[in-house]
């Protein structure tokens, strides 16, 4: 029994690792994207 119980908490506990993890470089992709759209947006008005 105690062994189910540990094995099933660190299963949750790697999940949600996991999951935190994807979370976090969704938001990092996100603001890298926006920093080319800012400085994609300098250039053009560079340009002009």
């Amino acid at each position: 029994m105690f062994k189910k119980t540990l094995a099933a908490f660190f299963s949750l506990l790697v999940l949600s690792s996991v999951l935190t993890a994807c979370n976090t470089a969704r938001g990092v992709g996100e603001d890298i994207s926006e920093g080319g759209s800012v400085i994609s947006g300098a250039a053009t008005k560079a340009q002009q």
